[in-house]
């Protein structure tokens, strides 16, 4: 924990500990590890903090997707954030991986760890925007109708702002917010 806690600012740790808190009560209201969520809660931040150059370097380094290229920090601290949590904190449980890889942009397909940061790091108690109490009784009575409150609120906002929209994104909105 405290190798987690030297990569951030103490604001950051706070809403880290805030993640994990929530994450393990999902996971055991859900019937998810909590020794994984809160494995995957601690870590999923790990590299926020990071320069622009660290993860080019790093995408580079490790030949991934060039389209990584194109984004910034929002969608690197998950995606390349998992190998710098395998490299430098050792871990290796791809589930955990998995979870913090796709923690802002979720999946189309997400198992139930990912589900549980995914919704765990939008409702943690230090968050306040509009909407986030609604937010935090979906994900302790629903946690799939949390994913999908949490991912058509995050386009909304996108949008809003005239934001570029990730493309797992909008294959998340199609997954889990399209009733079909």
């Amino acid at each position: 924990m405290q190798q987690v806690q030297m990569q951030m600012s103490e604001k950051r740790f706070r809403h880290v500990l805030g993640v994990e808190e929530m994450a393990v009560a999902l996971a055991k209201k859900y019937g998810c590890c909590p020794n994984k969520a809160s494995i995957a809660a601690l870590a999923h931040d790990y590299a926020k903090e990071r320069s622009d150059d660290a993860f080019i370097f790093m995408i580079k380094k490790l030949k991934m997707d060039p389209d990584l290229l194109n984004w910034d920090n929002a969608i690197w601290h998950g995606i390349v954030g998992a190998e710098f949590v395998r490299q430098e904190l050792g871990i290796e449980d791809e589930e955990i991986l998995q979870a913090i890889r796709v923690h802002t942009t979720g999946a189309a397909k997400m198992s139930l760890l990912d589900q549980v940061i995914y919704v765990a790091d939008y409702v943690e108690p230090n968050r306040d925007f509009p909407g986030v109490q609604e937010a935090r009784q979906l994900a302790l009575t629903n946690l799939a109708a949390a994913v999908a409150y949490e991912t058509k609120h995050t386009l909304q906002f996108l949008l809003k702002k005239e934001l570029p929209i990730y493309p797992k994104t909008i294959e998340t909105y199609n997954q889990w917010v399209v009733k079909k």
